[in-house]
């Protein structure tokens, strides 16, 4: 009887450890209903209809999968993404830009879309524009969003510096930057030179004719023409013509400034008119844009705003799918509209330009949307994806700096030392942060090797 009792027991374990083996199974392989996540930089609340939208849609069309929209503030992404992608916790879909996701690229954190995205998807996009995600050929990133700067002027300012229209060259600008702040007291142009910033001064040193690195990736920028980029920038800050705070401050204060009046032209893209409408409605009404100033090559940046899919992602095809929809002709002729930026397909340009042809009265956002896409064909991405491009940005800010600050001299050799030359600089400063380095060069090759 014992032993019948006992039999019972050890049946009624079996079957429960059967049962239980079967409820792990299930919840450890789930219904094919997987869930994407996509990560966007600081577009809501303004933004939240228009995505809730587009992903109901996306939904409607691709039954059984769910996205799930996180916005992250602008100055929370860098460290969010970084710790995410260390983790093995990040999202199937990243909203960055070629600059920052190319140091990511670089450690192979990024799926290689040249497997993914076939050639008829790939030649929708503007050519030189998807070039701006590829690093060592290898494509990370599909174009989503674009801006061209333009020139934004105070016409008031200039009206009583006895000025007719903004200037077009750096060149143009000293001259201007000094009428503006003899007549009124004002500055002319605040350009951010905090090295972790706006590339803005990087970008105008590729515009003056600078070469910054060479096709080993090397720093090139010892040369007359750096030199003379230099001591513009350098010049202009030392006999007062810009803002004694483009050393400690970003690309922010310059709208602060602008918004107070106290800046005659402010470099930025047509969508922060609308901000200075909001903000300084009186700065508003007399403001008006102009095509972005360049140097003698002619040269016009373009911004890239991308989508990413990281290698870790347990549904590429999901990810990769719905990162072409976001990115098709039909949605980003539709947010370019609704965020006064730019498109990057093809068709997508053709159609944006031919509305803007057929607006009726014009105000200042819809000129600086004209201004700004006109420039777009003849436009470009001054500093494409290469690997350690902050460290090259931080050095020639950090060295323009000094050079300001009359703490080193930029072209004259010292009376006290040999003056080291760009090339020695950039070697020496990668010497001198080795160590701090060494940790994050060690883990990286390890991640690379697992």
């Amino acid at each position: 009887m014992s032993k019948i009792v006992k039999y019972k027991k050890l049946s009624l374990w079996s079957l429960l450890g059967l049962l239980l083996s079967w409820l792990i199974s299930c919840q450890s392989n789930p219904a094919p209903s997987p869930e994407l996540e996509f990560w966007t930089m600081q577009l809501q609340p303004q933004f939240t209809e228009y995505f809730t939208e587009l992903i109901s849609t996306f939904e409607k069309e691709n039954q059984g999968v769910k996205v799930r929209w996180v916005d992250v503030p602008w100055d929370a992404m860098e460290s969010k993404i970084l710790s995410a992608v260390s983790a093995q916790t990040a999202p199937d879909v990243v909203n960055l830009n070629p600059s920052f996701a190319s140091r990511l690229a670089a450690n192979n954190s990024w799926l290689d879309l040249n497997t993914k995205v076939t050639p008829e998807d790939r030649q929708q996009y503007l050519p030189k524009i998807w070039q701006a995600s590829t690093l060592d050929n290898l494509s990370f990133g599909i174009p989503w969003y674009l801006t061209t700067r333009v020139t934004i002027y105070n016409q008031d300012l200039l009206v009583k510096a006895g000025i007719n229209e903004p200037p077009k060259t750096f060149e143009q600008l000293s001259e201007f930057a000094a009428k503006v702040k003899e007549k009124t007291g004002k500055y002319a142009f605040f350009a951010t030179f905090v090295p972790g910033d706006s590339a803005e001064i990087l970008e105008s040193l590729v515009q003056m004719g600078v070469k910054l690195v060479d096709e080993k990736g090397k720093a090139a920028f010892d040369t007359p023409e750096g030199i003379a980029a230099f001591q513009y920038w350098v010049d202009l800050y030392q006999k007062g013509l810009l803002p004694p705070e483009v050393l400690t401050q970003g690309h922010r204060h310059a709208v602060e400034l602008y918004q107070a009046g106290e800046l005659a032209l402010l470099a930025s893209g047509p969508e922060f008119l609308k901000t200075i409408e909001n903000n300084a409605p009186t700065i508003a009404k007399v403001s008006a844009a102009a095509p972005q100033m360049t140097g003698k090559t002619g040269k016009k940046n373009v911004a890239v705003m991308n989508l990413v899919i990281p290698r870790a992602t347990d549904k590429p095809d999901e990810a990769v799918k719905f990162a072409l929809f976001v990115t098709n002709s039909v949605n980003q002729l539709a947010f370019a509209k609704a965020a006064n930026v730019l498109p990057s397909t093809q068709e997508a340009v053709k159609e944006y330009a031919k509305e803007l042809e057929k607006g009726g009265k014009t105000t200042p956002i819809e000129q600086a949307r004209k201004v700004s896409a006109t420039q777009l064909q003849d436009s470009e991405v001054l500093v494409p994806a290469m690997k350690n491009i902050n460290q090259l940005q931080k050095l020639i800010y950090e060295n323009l700096q000094a050079a300001m600050l009359k703490q080193k001299q930029s072209n004259k050799q010292s009376k006290k030392q040999p003056k080291l030359g760009i090339k020695r600089n950039l070697k020496f400063y990668i010497l001198q942060k080795k160590a701090r380095l060494l940790w994050h060069n060690l883990y990286w090759l390890r991640s690379r090797l697992e």
